[in-house]
């Protein structure tokens, strides 16, 4: 069975976003692939946070990941400072890796650009840390975003280069996993482009009803269709794509033809919409306040995936230091 492995950057609460994004696409591959998970706590420490603010980040992706049904005895989830195998990794990569391609990378130029009070060297490395938790477990496969398809080429650079270098054919090539292929593009509420943090447009897993039916209350909308049939606006077409996300096949077909006899009323529309987000949200928000009032199931799943990602990388790492030259 092919090998997944993916990072996850402890960015704060997920949304209805991310969930039809990436999170269905780890339930689906937990079940077709010898998957593991980590939460990128090291990659965090290119912007500073603070000890609390890790602590917490860490705990909340956890939490949500298990609520959304990431099964441990499936796909191992564990926290990246956990392994330290990688690390070492890492430093073998790093020696290696050459100051001009890592320049070059244009997740790193842009980075520079928008901190330039901050161009640290875990930015210029970001790709060479990044290989190493995945080449540690000699992955086949690694689920990225477009924006992380430079970084998957210099993976496959380095693999090719220690191969080449010592003579060996012991890295193999880990491959993208494009799942945005597969994945909706679930809009935000304010009437344009998709749902994201930045963007302060999400409805969180973890919002309540209350939350729920004031953010869907106040999404954008037009005056109403003045003809029969006619396209739908960006602004409106979001609010449907929402409703054919959660809502019943019936209730979406009520709206359209409301909207196509030019009889829709948006704000019965808006109200239908928040019980639908509701209804789905809810199962999944009471196992997230299950799992955070539960410490030490949180505890003991993050230890035995460290564990299972431990022994994996230390015998990766046994074998390059052979092959280095170093005692194994």
């Amino acid at each position: 069975m092919e090998k997944v492995i993916s990072g996850i950057r402890p960015t704060g609460n997920l949304h209805l976003g991310n969930y039809f994004g990436a999170v269905k696409s780890f339930l689906q591959m937990q079940n077709d692939y010898d998957c593991m998970f980590f939460i990128a706590d090291w990659h965090s420490l290119t912007t500073h946070p603070t000890p609390e603010n890790i602590r917490q980040s860490v705990r909340t992706i956890f939490c949500e990941y298990l609520a959304c049904g990431i099964a441990p005895e499936k796909a191992p989830i564990y926290v990246q400072s956990d392994v330290k195998p990688v690390l070492e990794l890492y430093l073998y990569l790093n020696m290696n890796a050459y100051l001009g391609e890592l320049e070059r990378v244009t997740s790193f130029k842009e980075k520079a650009r928008t901190q330039p009070d901050n161009v640290n060297a875990g930015l210029l490395t970001y790709p060479t840390l990044m290989a190493a938790d995945v080449l540690a477990h000699k992955a086949d496969k690694v689920p990225v975003g477009k924006d992380q398809e430079q970084n998957m080429e210099m993976m496959r650079l380095f693999a090719r280069r220690f191969n080449r270098i010592y003579n060996v054919d012991f890295f193999k090539e880990p491959q993208s996993y494009h799942f945005y292929k597969n994945a909706v593009k679930v809009p935000g509420l304010d009437g344009t482009g998709k749902m994201g943090k930045s963007n302060g447009n999400c409805i969180y897993l973890c919002d309540d009803e209350a939350t729920i039916r004031k953010k869907v209350m106040k999404a954008v909308t037009d005056s109403g269709p003045t003809q029969l049939n006619q396209e739908k606006p960006e602004v409106i077409q979001n609010l449907f794509t929402l409703m054919e996300l959660v809502s019943t096949k019936e209730t979406y077909d009520y709206f359209d033809e409301k909207y196509n006899q030019m009889t829709i009323r948006y704000g019965d529309m808006k109200k239908q919409l928040a019980v639908d987000i509701n209804a789905f949200c809810a199962p999944i928000r009471e196992r997230i306040l299950a799992f955070q009032s539960d410490e030490q199931y949180i505890q003991k799943v993050a230890r035995q995936g460290a564990e299972r990602a431990s022994e994996s990388a230390a015998k990766t790492l046994s074998e390059v230091r052979q092959i280095i030259g170093f005692r194994a």
